[in-house]
């Protein structure tokens, strides 16, 4: 197949989208940072049930990276990214580079609470929402999808997305994509090249515990008491644990007593070496 056209500039991206529109299709779009992996793939696949013509965007963002986070060593594979995207007939990527996305005197940012303040990423990543906010409202607004579709392994990112855009009446349908993983529950990330073949070994525990924790709550069992066993579990095994947190599925508070299982979402951040990983899984 061919390789999707490449659009650097947001004029570019405004042509290609008018064009799409008079033909009468639905625009899909794909935020992500590149360095593409199956997990990416599977939301081009995603949002192509739902629109005829599909944008992925590439761009690593520097607003959501805190100074001592990983933006310059974030992996990058631009010509690779456009095979991938090739063989499953996505139709264009937007590449701004830095300037175009942020151009001189930028000055206007994107603040939320609500999913966006609730003691998870928030909590180790202050700074994190605010740049993914900023980013994704100017990527809606720059190509004005009617469907965009983002990973739920980034759960809280999914919904502090889906809550801006309600807020901000943007008229975009927001899907979250099943995270997809390795044969060994791994969720699939750009950082997992970041693990040694040691950790890579170790890494699929998080997954394990989650799995295990999810059983427990279903079984009845109080909820912090499973998240501190959880965080005993990972600590035990090498991890530095960030949080391992049941909280409501929608809003991600911290659920009200008798809250159904089926309401409730667990999740977890926690570092292997140099490598932070995160994952969650619904509990029922």
């Amino acid at each position: 197949m061919p390789q999707p056209i490449v659009l650097d500039t947001i004029n570019a991206l405004r042509i290609w989208r008018n064009a799409e529109r008079r033909a009468g299709k639905r625009v899909g779009l794909v935020p992500t940072m590149g360095a593409l992996h199956q997990g990416h793939i599977s939301l081009v696949n995603a949002v192509r049930e739902e629109a005829e013509s599909v944008v992925t965007s590439i761009f690593v963002n520097p607003i959501q990276f805190a100074p001592h986070e990983d933006f310059s060593k974030y992996p990058r594979a631009f010509e690779r990214d456009l095979e991938l995207l090739g063989e499953v007939d996505c139709d264009a990527v937007f590449a701004p580079s830095v300037s175009e996305m942020y151009p001189e005197g930028f000055a206007t940012a994107i603040n939320l609470v609500g999913p966006a303040a609730v003691g998870l990423e928030d909590k180790f990543r202050p700074t994190h929402f605010t740049g993914v906010a900023t980013v994704v409202g100017k990527l809606l607004l720059q190509a004005l999808p009617e469907v965009a579709v983002f990973g739920e392994k980034d759960f809280q990112q999914l919904a502090v997305i889906r809550r801006m855009v309600r807020d901000l009446d943007m008229g975009v349908e927001i899907l979250g994509a099943p995270t997809l993983r390795e044969a060994d529950g791994l969720a699939m990330s750009s950082r997992n090249v970041y693990l040694s073949a040691q950790e890579r070994e170790k890494a699929v525990v998080i997954h394990q515990t989650l799995l295990e924790a999810a059983e427990a709550a279903q079984a009845g069992m109080p909820l912090h008491a499973i998240e501190k066993e959880a965080e005993g579990t990972l600590s035990e095994l090498g991890f530095v644990v960030d949080y391992v947190a049941i909280r409501d599925s929608v809003t991600l508070a911290e659920p009200v007593d008798g809250a159904k299982p089926g309401s409730l979402r667990i999740l977890a951040a926690a570092k292997l070496g140099q490598t932070r990983l995160i994952d969650n899984i619904a509990v029922g």
